[in-house]
């Protein structure tokens, strides 16, 4: 299909609070990133995906299903079609891990012993193998994370809602878990819509970026082409001492935007400076240049320029 999401001016209140803004986005099949500060307004915009919400106004499709109404029950075959990982644990004390995947599994429609096939092979994948007879209170915030991925993946959806997936991990966790979601993308070819407040995450994972910001879209597109290419920033690599080629790159006027002194550094050149001009300095001060390439925008820099800070 051409769009998993197709929403048409949905907004929600809480009372006098909005929380979404009349929000108009298509989202094609791919890895996305709905990225925003706590409070913008991306649970409750997960909520009405799945349907546990109506919004207060618009329209809207997931995966050709129109948005609930409110007075409509659970539609099914909708949630069949959705893996959901929450924020929040949403485990059930007493079972043992696999016992949970199956319980999810059953909760989506699947016949038990499919279920329970199917738990064995997700947890074996996410590497989760020799805790699934192990009690849900035993296991550290890493392998409750992957338990929770487990359960959105057991009836292999072809669309992953994951709200904050990384949420308490530490940055051995952090990175296995985006590493896995990467994979799911890219060699299983599952649609992700990725919650963060994190921007590596998005950088890590996703294709595209939807920026949300006090419940409205500020802006959505593929994270190369959002960002700004900037004729007059460079990325230098040097292999030797740079301390006499910084000083007099600022003597030339460049301004040295950021030198982690073990030679990388990130430049700003004046009006009329050519790359030239970087190899002979460098041949000057007898040191190497091992790298050169334009410095365009970071996706953090993209965000606080599109929110306006």
């Amino acid at each position: 299909m051409e769009y998993i999401i197709d929403l048409q001016h949905v907004s929600r209140h809480f009372g006098p609070v909005a929380a979404l803004r009349d929000v108009i986005i298509q989202l094609p099949p791919g890895r996305i990133g709905l990225l925003g500060p706590n409070g913008a307004g991306k649970s409750t915009l997960m909520k009405i995906l799945l349907g546990l919400l109506p919004p207060s106004s618009g329209t809207g499709q997931v995966l050709q299903h129109e948005l609930s109404n409110g007075r409509r029950g659970v539609n099914w075959e909708l949630r069949r079609k959705i893996g959901f990982m929450p924020e929040a644990d949403a485990l059930v004390p007493g079972l043992r891990g696999v016992e949970y995947v199956v319980l999810a599994g059953e909760l989506y429609g699947m016949p038990r012993g499919e279920a329970q096939r199917r738990a064995h092979e997700v947890l074996t994948y996410l590497e989760l193998e020799d805790a699934r007879y192990r009690n849900l209170e035993e296991y550290s915030t890493g392998m409750k994370q992957r338990l929770k991925l487990a359960q959105a993946l057991v009836h292999d959806p072809p669309v992953l809602l994951l709200d904050e997936p990384t949420s308490g991990l530490d940055p051995a966790g952090r990175s296995a878990m985006l590493r896995l979601l990467r994979q799911l993308g890219k060699d299983f070819g599952k649609s992700v819509l990725l919650s963060t407040h994190l921007l590596g995450d998005v950088e890590q994972v996703c294709e595209q970026v939807v920026i949300l910001f006090n419940g409205e879209i500020r802006g959505f597109g593929n994270v190369a082409d959002l960002c700004a290419r900037r004729q007059d920033r460079y990325r230098l690599q040097i292999q030797g001492d740079p301390k006499g080629l910084v000083a007099d790159l600022r003597l030339e006027g460049v301004r040295i935007v950021h030198d982690n002194e073990r030679g990388e550094i990130r430049v700003a050149v004046p009006d009329g400076w050519t790359t030239r001009e970087f190899f002979v300095l460098a041949e000057q001060h007898g040191v190497v240049l091992r790298g050169l390439e334009t410095d365009d925008e970071s996706l953090e820099e993209l965000f606080y320029r599109v929110v306006g800070r």
